[in-house]
């Protein structure tokens, strides 16, 4: 079954723009690289709770956003050669230093995948 990298990335409202330029390189990177799906997702109806949230998981500050994404590969060893070819491919080298977002505030982790369920025609 897939294999998927999460993220949680708090970006300042004011760097959308940037950030999307800089997700259509690295997505085409990492399917370069093996990844069978790349998703950015905008926050847009981010409920608020008391305990916790998508802003407190990220410590999310005014003016900031909490993009939802993943990369679904076809397993975990495509995903660890994939991120490592990723990671020394020239087209991330060009990003130079971030000033786009917090990176030490991302969230990101490996998911087993153990459940797909879609509709039967598949469309979406």
């Amino acid at each position: 079954m897939s294999y998927v990298d999460g993220f949680l990335i708090p970006v300042p409202e004011q760097h959308r723009d940037e950030y999307l330029r800089l997700a259509e390189i690295a997505a085409q990177v990492f399917i370069d690289h093996g990844a069978i799906h790349v998703s950015e997702n905008w926050g847009d109806d981010l409920i608020r709770g008391e305990t916790t949230d998508f802003y407190m998981a990220v410590k999310a500050e005014p003016g900031e956003n909490v993009v939802f994404s993943w990369i679904t590969w076809p397993d975990k060893e495509g995903r660890d050669r994939g991120n490592k070819a990723a990671m020394a491919d020239p087209r991330f080298a060009a990003f130079g230093p971030n000033e786009i977002f917090n990176g030490k505030r991302m969230i990101f982790s490996g998911f087993q995948n153990v459940l797909e369920a879609r509709k039967q025609d598949g469309r979406p």
